[in-house]
């Protein structure tokens, strides 16, 4: 699909940097924003961070961003509010991940070199094949515990 008109990549850094790297930890080069912060609400943080995400998912798509570059950046997106929402590891993890940072990178090189042009239906797919393998391995865990306990009762 043709780009149709380049998203305001002023607003889209903007955002980006808020939620990824605005504050420094002093003597140190880490950088964090608000994205860890929030974490520390429980599922209303991680949540919150994840819909401005895909806000800026949604603006790039609305200008005709391709399939393959929406794919990556909800990849990014949905890793980071996965992972981000597990206590204490996952507010690790948002230092470290930036995915909005990571997101404003794929959007530079889609308008600015012309990459991640294509459907992006092989990402999807990928994706379909990790979930599905996830709650088959779950199920798996799951049939294990419950004999292994049966067994552990009788």
């Amino acid at each position: 699909m043709p780009h149709s008109s380049k998203p305001d990549l002023k607003w889209i850094r903007r955002i980006s940097q808020l939620l990824d790297s605005k504050f420094r930890i002093p003597s140190t080069s880490i950088r964090f924003g608000l994205d860890p912060i929030f974490s520390i609400i429980p599922g209303l943080g991680d949540l919150g961070t994840y819909v401005v995400s895909l806000m800026i998912v949604y603006t790039v798509r609305k200008n005709g961003a391709s399939g393959e570059l929406v794919m990556k950046m909800l990849i990014n997106a949905s890793l980071d509010a996965l992972i981000g929402s597990i206590p204490i590891l996952g507010t690790i993890f948002d230092v470290w991940y930036k995915s909005n940072e990571k997101n404003l990178r794929l959007v530079q090189e889609y308008y600015e070199e012309g990459k991640h042009q294509g459907s992006g239906k092989g990402l999807l797919f990928l994706v379909i094949l990790i979930v599905i393998s996830i709650i088959a391995a779950l199920i798996y865990i799951a049939w294990w515990a419950i004999v292994e306990l049966g067994e552990l009762i009788s």
